[in-house]
C-alpha cells in the first residue's frame, strides 16, 4: 500500500473535500493508502449488471449514468446521473454481490476505488474509520431507497 499512499496527493484538497466531505482531513489521509485512482473515457462501462463486484468508487471527476436493462435486449432505462462526490458500487464491496445496475461514463471520469480486499484490510487496521465509512454507505443507501420509494409511489 506504500505506492498507493501518493494517490491522494495527485488530487486537490477541493477534489478530496468534495468526495470525502463526511471525513476529517486526517481520516482522508488514513483512507488514501487503501484507494486506487482509476479513469474511464466517455462511453466506457464502469460497471456492468451481473458482473462480480469487487470494488466501489468515489466519483472525483466526470458524470456517470446508472442504467437498468429493460425486457428488450440492448435497451436501458436511465435511473440516475451521478456527479462528483457520489459513491457507486458500495453494495458489492461489502456483500460481494453481483452488480445490480450498469454504470456508464458520460464524460471522461475518474474514481477513487476501494477494493473488497482493501475494505477488509481497512476494517482490520482502522476499525473506527471503517465504521464511519460503513455508516456513510448506509446513509447513502437509505437515501436512494427512499427516493426509489417516492418515485414508485408517484407511478401508482
Amino acid at each position: 500500500m506504500e505506492e498507493q499512499e501518493s494517490i491522494c496527493s495527485l488530487l486537490s484538497q477541493a477534489e478530496l473535500g468534495a468526495v470525502f466531505s463526511f471525513l476529517e482531513p486526517d481520516e482522508v489521509r488514513a483512507l488514501c493508502p487503501y484507494l486506487e485512482l482509476r479513469q474511464w473515457p466517455a462511453g466506457a462501462f464502469v460497471m456492468r449488471k451481473g458482473e462480480a463486484g469487487d470494488y466501489m468508487g468515489f466519483l472525483v471527476e466526470g458524470k456517470l449514468a446508472v442504467k437498468k436493462e429493460t425486457g428488450f435486449p440492448g435497451k436501458y432505462i436511465l435511473v440516475a446521473i451521478l456527479e462528483r462526490g457520489t459513491m457507486v458500487g458500495e453494495i458489492s464491496v461489502i456483500l460481494r454481490w453481483p452488480r445490480s445496475a450498469t454504470i456508464v461514463a458520460m464524460d471522461e471520469s475518474r474514481l477513487l476505488t476501494l477494493s473488497s480486499e482493501n475494505m477488509e484490510a481497512l476494517t482490520k487496521n482502522n476499525p473506527a474509520l471503517s465504521i464511519k465509512l460503513l455508516k456513510r454507505i448506509l446513509y447513502v443507501m437509505s437515501l436512494r431507497l427512499r427516493q426509489a420509494g417516492d418515485r414508485l409511489s408517484e407511478l401508482l
